[in-house]
């Protein structure tokens, strides 16, 4: 945040810079909407040099399509899936996750019983 100059009206930053003359700029003087002629239709110049709106444009013709050069190969078929031995794999990794688990709780188990002791004694 700056500190206000003293002698200065703290919305001198938000004001409209002084114009050539040396006076600050009165917005009256400039053009306001109700100055703004509409705009004319595409294509066409617009008086001042304002906004012409967009160039025209041409619909292409109907059914047509941008060039196909490269066609996808179909898609291939996956191989066969052994329910058997993925049932069994699915065992497995079930059975190495509870391990897991059960190591670490057991761990977490002990590390408690270790730091209740410490304190009590």
């Amino acid at each position: 945040m700056t500190t206000p100059r003293p002698g200065l009206d703290p919305d001198d930053p938000w004001r409209r810079p002084e114009s050539a003359s040396g006076s600050p700029a009165d917005p009256s003087v400039q053009g306001t909407p109700a100055d703004v002629s509409q705009p004319t239709s595409p294509g066409r110049s617009a008086p001042d040099g304002g906004y012409t709106g967009p160039p025209p444009t041409t619909a292409p013709p109907p059914g047509w399509r941008p060039p196909v050069h490269l066609r996808p190969a179909p898609p291939r078929q996956l191989p066969a899936q052994d329910m058997i031995d993925l049932d069994a794999q699915e065992q497995r990794a079930q059975r190495v996750t509870w391990t897991v688990g059960a190591i670490a709780g057991a761990v977490l188990v002990v590390l408690t019983c270790l730091l209740c002791t410490r304190l009590l004694f």
